[in-house]
């Protein structure tokens, strides 16, 4: 049982010590790139954003659209559809300027979610350093006191119990972890979808 806690602990922290080196960065556990930001041309191939549409979040309507589309509560397709609806509702001559603010809008509000996750990513790896440190300690300390032939039994039980109950907890959120890794690469998933159609939206000359 105290073999088996220990060489846990080392496989799960060695395989997140791992990725990090993939990512060329030891606060990142993922085995999905990190990419700290999204530019603009990772997501947009469509005319040049005027630099007007930071103005975004002055226009109500734009502003409120935003915040409906890029909430992740709100099924992607049912955000697509209120974009078509909203460029339809609008007259030609108004579209595109529009549109180019409902991007830069949607990309700001996803932008910077993504990066408060994968900011939240790395201080969530630290803790699971520390506590993989923790109980490597502890590991070798039971082992050393189970080596000695004058050892309290009732002592080293409590411990290893201890021992087996902070690696289950250890466990747990490297599992959750491993979901939480998911959520950049769905934000941008999002991005995309979004800006797809409202480059689909654009009027054409």
């Amino acid at each position: 049982m105290i073999f088996a806690a220990s060489a846990g602990i080392f496989l799960l922290f060695s395989s997140h010590a791992a990725y990090a080196a993939a990512n060329k960065d030891p606060s990142w556990p993922c085995i999905q790139r990190k990419v700290p930001e999204l530019s603009v041309g990772q997501v947009w191939n469509g005319p040049e954003i005027p630099e007007s549409a930071k103005n975004w979040d002055k226009d109500p309507a734009v502003d409120a659209l935003t915040s409906e589309v890029a909430a992740r509560r709100n099924p992607l397709d049912a955000a697509q559809k209120k974009i078509v609806e909203f460029a339809g509702g609008l007259p030609k001559d108004q579209v595109n300027d529009k549109m180019f603010m409902l991007f830069q809008g949607v990309f700001d509000t996803l932008n910077r979610e993504r990066e408060q996750v994968i900011s939240g990513i790395s201080r969530y790896a630290d803790k699971q350093r520390a506590m993989a440190e923790d109980l490597r300690k502890q590991a070798s300390m039971v082992d050393a006191m189970r080596a000695k032939p004058d050892a309290d039994p009732e002592e080293l039980d409590r411990l290893n119990e201890r021992l087996t109950w902070e690696t289950r907890i250890y466990e747990e959120r490297v599992q959750s972890l491993t979901y939480v890794c998911e959520v950049p690469t769905i934000i941008e998933q999002r991005l995309y979808g979004l800006s797809k159609t409202i480059q689909q939206s654009i009027v054409k000359p």
